[in-house]
């Protein structure tokens, strides 16, 4: 069962509540995504930045605002912030060193966790990689089925990863949204829980974690965060842990300058933010060396488009070129072999800067998301 702390479920678009007590996907009033609320008031007595030490090094340190009372954890979260030299107010936090190599593990963690906890009998999901590779892990460490429907052309890394850990790997001519299909269709069918971005409650918590270890790494926000953003649930968990520390008295209403990055051969976020829309229209024919970034449309693009927007953040659209050379430069100026998100936000920045928007002497923390090594083909 949930944790104590957790209180409820709340529909981030209509605000109708749900209990935490069994399994959910969307909300089943108007189908958008479900967030965990928590005790915030009673967590603050005892969740307090100068008295954190003693508690483990991953993104279970901050229990009290975490949804699984039995985590399953292989040691997710608590990535370090390297500096990236030549740039003395830079930094990347590096994802590409979380358990099967990504940003993934963080929100496949609690997911799963919940799931087994919830009572799932199997699990299914549509990747284009690294999320696949996330949830494989965890539902080998509970014993738990696993589902993975993988769009064809996906590198033979990511599939290889799912089929060593255990998963049934059902590979499909299309996009992830084609893949998203395959997965309700086979959920539905099979009685599998769905642990698509944003269509359950909980992976958004794991993400989330980002957020609370920039303020404890840092002792600050800063100035700056750029987001690489396929599903955008990095960038909705970081929103949503600003609001709870905020909250629980740890941070003022100042924040970060949310910066979400795709790449020009999938940039449905760019579009919307550029319109001035509210909800991004499917991208079609997306393609991009960046996997991660290939995501034609996002359930939670609301969610991503006002945390840009209330920030006073702005969205960056980058070639895959230039996102290729943005992976090389971070890589040697960091000393993380970065993957093409990464690259992207290093791209991002460097455009940012030289137009000004940056501003001299900005404290601002990039994301790579990723390792290279999954990625050796696109920089051969």
């Amino acid at each position: 069962m949930p944790t104590d702390f957790l209180t409820g479920l709340e529909c981030s678009a209509c605000h109708q509540r749900q209990t935490p007590d069994r399994l959910h996907n969307l909300c089943p009033h108007c189908q958008k995504p479900l967030l965990a609320r928590y005790d915030l008031e009673r967590a603050a007595q005892t969740l307090r930045l100068g008295d954190m030490a003693g508690r483990p090094a991953s993104m279970w340190r901050y229990r009290e605002v975490m949804p699984a009372r039995r985590p399953l954890s292989l040691g997710e979260g608590w990535t370090p912030l390297l500096p990236v030299r030549d740039y003395p107010h830079l930094l990347v936090k590096d994802e590409a060193l979380n358990p099967t190599g990504s940003f993934k593990a963080r929100g496949l963690s609690a997911a799963v966790s919940m799931a087994v906890e919830l009572g799932a009998k199997g699990l299914v999901i549509p990747s284009a990689g690294n999320a696949a590779g996330a949830m494989s892990a965890y539902a080998a460490q509970a014993g738990l089925p696993a589902h993975v429907f993988m769009p064809a052309d996906v590198p033979a890394p990511f599939r290889i990863e799912c089929e060593v850990l255990g998963a049934t790997v059902t590979l499909v001519d299309g996009l992830i949204t084609d893949c998203g299909a395959r997965a309700r269709a086979a959920a539905q069918e099979h009685g599998w829980f769905d642990v698509s971005t944003l269509k359950e409650p909980y992976r958004v918590e794991g993400k989330k974690t980002l957020g609370y270890e920039l303020f404890e790494q840092l002792g600050r926000l800063p100035d700056v965060v750029i987001y690489p953003t396929g599903g955008g649930t990095g960038m909705v968990g970081m929103w949503k842990a600003f609001q709870e520390m905020e909250a629980m008295g740890w941070i003022d209403g100042r924040r970060p300058r949310m910066v979400s990055v795709q790449s020009t051969g999938c940039a449905p976020i760019v579009r919307a933010f550029e319109q001035g829309d509210q909800h991004a229209a499917m991208w079609e024919g997306a393609r991009t060396v960046a996997d991660g970034l290939r995501v034609p449309a996002a359930v939670g693009d609301f969610l991503i488009l006002q945390a840009v927007r209330e920030s006073s953040g702005t969205a960056v659209a980058i070639a895959d070129a230039d996102l290729l050379q943005g992976a090389r430069t971070l890589s040697r100026l960091s000393g993380t072999f970065a993957a093409p998100e990464g690259g992207a936000c290093m791209a991002a920045y460097l455009k940012l800067r030289n137009s000004g928007w940056l501003r001299d002497g900005e404290q601002v923390v990039l994301f790579n998301t990723g390792t290279g090594l999954k990625y050796h083909h696109a920089f051969a």
